[in-house]
């Protein structure tokens, strides 16, 4: 015991490592994490917003341009008929009559819940529960004019009529695993991001929803052990690649006549519906919609009450069209806003109503990163780009018939931008590599008129720590042309007379970026501690670089990024002060498959790694996500099998932890084991730790702590 002691303390002068001023403890605790900002909701008009006071007992309405409280909303101390203290979350009417809230909020997936909703009448300050239904309520949709809305129930819609305090039935097919209506299901939900698709029309006499058919998905039960005698099992429907997806279909319920008309949308039996929404004129429904290929956009008006659909946009790519993209879709009176690659970046386009394109707004080699508000008063739209360098943003506003951009975002960093209704306000966030995030309210012409949030403490207790500080780096990419960004983080009395062992952290998946000009304090710090050194480099397929660069791992995921981290690690390992013996790597989620992808095509540059809740082989993964970049099994089965980490089990080099939660829903368990069977047929001794019920990202109680200590005593042990 003595001996061991003794060593770890020779090995731990012999990389300098001193006395610390910080601890992981400290990171994970939220030390020098930057605070935020409650939630503010903006008005219908986009003069005001709405916060819950710090108890979350009350709903109050504030001025955007003084921060003055104008009016108390709902206060549950003074309400008629509360039944409650405090409430978890809101949603207010447009015309601020009625306010919902609601307790007993139940997660479903990423970012689907449901709950217990209450309904507040402001003019009676009376308060009720929304239904007597047993089952918890989704999705809460307030009509237009305020005086109904529209939830989900057991995967069947509702509608409730506050005037005359009913609420009636709009569908009766809903079935868990098998139809859902106006909700979405888990593939909608984890890869377009939605986990709505359902909306009144503009003059309150329709309601537009999606139907999703899922009986023939293929159903995923994995097991679930929560401390019971007898383990049970959870189990819902996960379509894979080349398997059946959901089929789905727009329809309309008529309010007054209380029928349903399913529109004639033209839709491929595998095709999706990522979003609805209605335009100024209640006679055109615009479905948006994606062939299963995802390279196809068509953009259609369909009539509500004739069903006929007429085709307005079509967007066509030779790799796949992001479905973001979709969400760009702004719908003004005589036109509408889209964001689209055809010129090789991604710029801002303007249409007429009849899909004719009027002019295309922005331009450059650069990437409009975000379309953020559209004023339809002053025709101007506001939006992020990465013009300056792929790692930074700024926010410009340009008005759309005339005139120049004007940049909102006076220093040079990661800015962004929430913006009220109709662009009148918004707040900006502002940080770069060593400023915490400062957030301040500005009008429209980007003059500040209040800071919210300053961070400043959170800088002192940086200072106060002597944290080190992150450099840019560029490094050669593998095809030895292309320069890749990255950054490097030496420990805080770095000796460049010494070599330091290091690991390197990533993420990779396409379109990403981990290396931007931003402040954040993560969990690798505490590697400095310990005499390491820590970099990270994206690779060819991240983000801001335009089209070709970010698209060109399509139908081969996995091959160029891979070999792009081993040419990294190549070059650190030519850096004097860098132990070219003792270099690992380390990932989560696609950056988990990228441990795998380096550790074997690497060629031993990497002598020790660690995968998190890794994908190994993408025959396994789900549709949207894996078809987007490599089509069907059925289509490019060799690019899938030149994914696959599992079959590169064998060429495996270095020492690897695999972690692991076995709820995970995301990237399943599954992954794990059965890379973990190609490893033992290979005869690659590794290292395995498993997190019982937990999901993809392995949190809660001291999940977190035992996760990241387990992870640096893991890299103490290899890369000595």
């Amino acid at each position: 015991m003595k001996k061991i002691v003794v060593s770890l303390i020779l090995s731990a002068f012999a990389f300098g490592v001193e006395a610390q001023n910080y601890t992981l403890k400290d990171i994970l605790g939220g030390k020098f994490s930057a605070g935020g900002i409650k939630s503010m909701e903006s008005s219908a008009d986009g003069m005001n917003y709405y916060q819950t006071n710090p108890e979350n007992t009350a709903i109050i309405k504030y001025a955007y341009a003084t921060g003055n409280a104008v009016d108390t909303l709902f206060d549950t101390k003074k309400a008629r008929e509360c039944s409650f203290d405090s409430f978890q979350g809101f949603l207010v009417s447009p015309d601020e009559n009625r306010v919902l809230v609601y307790r007993d909020r139940e997660q479903i997936y990423r970012h689907s819940f449901k709950a217990t909703y209450y309904y507040h009448d402001v003019r009676r300050n009376l308060v009720r529960k929304l239904t007597e239904n047993a089952s918890k309520q989704m999705i809460p949709t307030f009509s237009p004019d305020g005086k109904m809305l529209a939830y989900v129930c057991d995967n069947n819609i509702w509608l409730a009529k506050f005037d005359f305090d009913t609420e009636s039935q709009v569908t009766k097919d809903g079935e868990r695993n098998k139809i859902i209506n106006g909700a979405t299901d888990w593939v909608y939900e984890e890869e377009f991001a939605i986990t709505s698709l359902m909306q009144f029309s503009p003059d309150n006499k329709l309601l537009a929803f999606v139907r999703s058919n899922e009986g023939e998905v293929s159903t995923y039960a994995f097991q679930t052990f929560e401390e019971q005698l007898y383990p049970g099992f959870y189990t819902y429907k996960y379509p894979k690649p080349g398997e059946m997806n959901s089929t789905v279909d727009c329809r309309i319920f008529d309010i007054e006549s209380k029928t349903t008309r399913t529109m004639d949308v033209p839709l491929d039996k595998d095709g999706y519906i990522p979003r609805i929404a209605f335009t100024h004129d209640a006679t055109q429904l615009a479905v948006m919609t994606l062939n299963r290929d995802q390279n196809r956009f068509d953009m259609y008006y369909a009539n509500p009450r004739t069903t006929v659909a007429k085709l307005i946009l079509r967007d066509e790519n030779k790799y796949y069209i992001n479905s973001d993209l979709l969400k760009t879709i702004h719908f003004l009176p005589d036109r509408f806003t889209y964001v689209s690659e055809k010129d090789g970046y991604s710029h801002i386009y303007i249409y007429g109503t009849s899909g004719v394109l009027q002019k295309q707004l922005t331009s450059g080699s650069y990437d409009v990163t975000a379309l953020l508000a559209v004023d339809a008063q002053t025709m101007t739209v506001f939006y992020e780009a990465a013009d300056e360098s792929p790692l930074r943003r700024n926010i410009y506003k340009k008005p759309i018939d005339k005139g120049n951009a004007v940049k909102l975002s006076p220093k040079p960093g990661i800015n962004s931008a929430t913006f009220s209704e109709g662009g009148k306000f918004f707040v900006s966030r502002w940080t770069d590599l060593n400023t915490p995030p400062r957030l301040a309210l500005c009008d429209a012409s980007g003059k500040e008129i209040r800071v919210l949030k300053d961070n400043q403490e959170t800088a002192n207790r940086v200072a106060e720590a002597q944290l080190p500080k992150h450099q840019f780096i560029t490094v050669p990419a593998a095809d030895g042309v292309t320069q890749l960004n990255g950054w490097i983080l030496k420990p805080a009395n770095f000796d460049a007379a010494k070599k330091y062992p290091v690991v390197m952290v990533q993420y990779s998946g396409p379109d990403s970026q981990q290396v931007l000009d931003s402040f954040g304090i993560d969990w690798y710090y505490a590697l400095l501690n310990e005499g390491f050194i820590v970099a990270c480099v994206d690779g060819r397929g991240t983000g801001a670089r335009g089209e070709e660069f970010r698209k060109q791992t399509y139908m081969n995921l996995g091959v160029k990024e891979s070999d792009d981290q081993a040419a990294a690690a190549r070059y650190l390992a030519s850096l004097p002060y860098v132990d070219k013996d003792n270099i690992g790597i380390w990932g989560w989620s696609y950056g988990g498959y990228m441990v795998l992808m380096s550790m074997s095509r690497g060629k031993g540059i990497f002598k020790a790694g660690v995968a998190i809740a890794a994908v190994s082989d993408f025959r396994f993964y789900d549709t949207i996500y894996t078809e987007r970049f490599m089509r069907t099994p059925q289509q490019n089965d060799k690019g899938y099998t030149g994914a696959s980490a599992i079959a590169l089990a064998k060429d495996l080099q270095g020492q690897l932890l695999l972690i692991h939660g076995t709820a995970d829903d995301n990237v399943h368990f599954q992954h794990a084991m059965e890379y973990t069977r190609a490893l033992i047929a290979a005869d690659k001794q590794f290292e395995m730790f498993v997190f019982p019920d937990k999901n993809h990202s392995i949190y809660g109680g001291n999940t977190r702590m035992y996760l990241y200590q387990k992870v640096i005593d893991f890299y103490k042990k290899n890369l000595r």
